[in-house]
C-alpha cells in the first residue's frame, strides 16, 4: 500500500491555496511538501499542522491506495489444481 495526497491537492485548489503558501501557513519545509507530492512518508507532526491550518481531518487530505492487486484464486480453483 502507498499513501496518496490527491485529496490534499484538490482541497488546496478548491481553497485557492498554493503549495508554497501551505508550507508557510503550516510551518513545514519545502522538502516535506515535495515528499507529499511524491506520495512519500512524512512526519505525523506535519500532517497535524496541515490539518490544523486547513481545519480538516487527516482523512480529508490523504488516503491509502493499494498496490496493484493480484486476482485472488477462488477456493474451488485451488482444490481442482491440487487434485490434478
Amino acid at each position: 500500500m502507498r499513501f496518496s495526497y490527491n485529496k490534499l491537492w484538490k482541497l488546496l485548489i478548491d481553497r485557492g491555496i498554493k503549495k508554497k503558501d501551505l508550507g508557510e501557513m503550516a510551518d513545514i519545509s519545502a522538502t516535506t511538501i515535495a515528499k507529499l507530492g511524491n506520495g512519500g512518508n512524512v512526519n505525523t507532526k506535519a500532517l497535524l499542522a496541515i490539518c490544523n491550518v486547513l481545519n480538516c481531518d487527516v482523512g480529508d487530505i490523504m488516503e491509502f491506495v493499494p498496490d496493484k492487486k493480484q486476482e485472488p484464486v477462488a477456493d474451488d480453483e485451488k482444490t481442482s489444481a491440487t487434485s490434478q
